[in-house]
């Protein structure tokens, strides 16, 4: 290949925990001729060090990372490198989570099902400068835009987004002092976050928050 072509490449940088799925992507991605992956992280730490080393033109950003999380990246993106474009990849139920990390500066939210098919459009859409959303999630955008005050009615929406990060976490089976470390908190706030959570969703105590907590977990996985 020509330097010229080479050079005309968009640089993408992957950021996610399973180095299967990063291998996965980087096959379809390096296959494009109009794309490349210029790197590779596994957390926020790495992630923010890859943007500063590699200069990438997009980042992949996956919502759920080992340590930290792609809404905390992508929150650090938006107010350190504002021209960059993030395009999240999750394995969540868009609708409890796209709103959220578009709002936080993200340029598009893709399901992590839908990636073969859908991956390589969605890039090349943010890169154009445009937003990518599935055809369902553009739809409920539209519905709620005609009648807003239905959006009242989703109890998610009451919470932050710090709470919301430490709600997933639950989900995912951590306890306070694994989300501390996680989101680099002191077990203390998290312990707060927790009973904001509960007096938010109307939750009685803690074994109610678990439960609520595990229960949205498998939904936005697209369990029972």
């Amino acid at each position: 290949m020509s330097h010229s072509s080479q050079s005309a490449r968009k640089r993408v940088l992957i950021v996610d925990d399973h180095p299967i799925v990063r291998h996965g992507l980087t096959r379809m991605i390096e296959a494009a001729p109009d794309l490349e992956v210029c790197g590779e992280a596994e957390n926020v730490a790495d992630a923010r060090r890859a943007i500063r080393d590699r200069h990438p033109d997009i980042v992949i950003v996956d919502l759920t990372l080992g340590q930290g999380d792609g809404l905390e990246l992508v929150r650090d993106v938006r107010a350190h490198h504002a021209g960059l474009p993030m395009l999240v990849l999750s394995m969540h139920e868009e609708a409890i989570y796209a709103e959220r990390m578009l709002a936080a500066g993200a340029r598009g939210y893709i399901m992590k099902e839908a990636a073969s098919d859908q991956l390589l459009v969605a890039l090349r859409r943010v890169l154009s400068g445009k937003v990518y959303l599935s055809e369902a999630l553009a739809g409920r955008l539209k519905a709620r835009g005609a009648a807003a005050g239905e959006a009242a009615l989703d109890p998610l929406r009451r919470l932050s987004n710090r709470e919301m990060q430490v709600l997933a976490k639950l989900g995912q089976g951590q306890s306070s002092r694994a989300i501390a470390a996680d989101l680099t908190l002191s077990v203390k706030t998290v312990e707060s976050h927790r009973q904001s959570i509960k007096r938010k969703l109307n939750l009685a105590n803690n074994a109610e928050l678990l439960q609520y907590a595990l229960t949205l977990d498998r939904t936005s996985k697209g369990g029972a």
